[in-house]
């Protein structure tokens, strides 16, 4: 699943994101606008993934505070989900590997605050065996605790943050843009990198170079992982 952009595909190991595998990614602080650019950054590969497999998105999370239209912002519209609210994290696991099983979703989006190293190994392996990308929110479990503390067999681990968006020249708000760390890989380094956020597509953007109109957009293709 590449992004499109050799910014991002070029540093890593599989070319993009490996297909059948379990990413993680969390906010880098407990902030709400670090914690949406975490959340849409998933939406965003979830939404290319649904728009090339042209198969619903599972969303699955113990909380009842998903945005629809926020989600359609980054490209993915509330009739490509499946919104699934399991009591517990315990039951939030068992929902994605039935769901994996079923072989149903183009992608599954899960949201949870602990997840032992065990349950990542189950997750990786069912992802595997499925071929259905796994994306696992890591949701912040206090001020001072980094979710990424806890190992994780998941193939890469991101951690997403606000950065200042472009100035522009009336008077208004410009392309959010984020900062993306890439926390860890298999068979890769880590890197950091500003983006621009999803467009309707679901697409990032590498920041325009001044004097350059536009930026180099990330496009939709998805790619059989080796």
């Amino acid at each position: 699943m590449p992004f499109g952009m050799d910014a991002l595909d070029g540093r890593l190991g599989s070319g993009g994101l490996r297909a059948g595998a379990l990413h993680e990614a969390t906010a880098l602080t407990c902030s709400l606008v670090d914690d949406a650019a975490a959340t849409l950054f998933l939406a965003g590969i979830a939404a290319r993934e649904a728009r090339c497999s042209a198969a619903p998105v599972l969303w699955v999370s113990c909380r009842n505070d998903l945005y629809a239209p926020g989600l359609e912002q980054a490209g993915l519209a509330s009739a490509d989900v499946i919104h699934a609210q399991p009591r517990d994290d315990a039951a939030l696991l068992a929902v994605v590997e039935d769901a994996l099983r079923d072989g149903t979703p183009a992608a599954v989006v899960a949201e949870a605050s602990k997840v032992s190293m065990v349950a990542t190994r189950r997750l990786q392996l069912a992802a595997a065996e499925a071929d259905i990308p796994v994306l696992l929110l890591r949701r912040h479990r206090g001020r001072d605790r980094d979710p990424f503390a806890d190992p994780s067999a998941a193939w890469t681990r991101w951690r997403i943050s606000s950065a200042p968006s472009e100035r522009l020249g009336v008077a208004g708000v410009g392309r959010p843009r984020w900062l993306v760390e890439l926390a860890r890989q298999r068979g890769g380094e880590g890197f950091s990198l500003i983006v621009e956020g999803c467009d309707a597509t679901g697409r990032l953007a590498v920041p325009a170079v001044p004097g350059h109109r536009t930026a180099e957009t990330a496009g939709p293709v998805r790619r059989a992982a080796a």
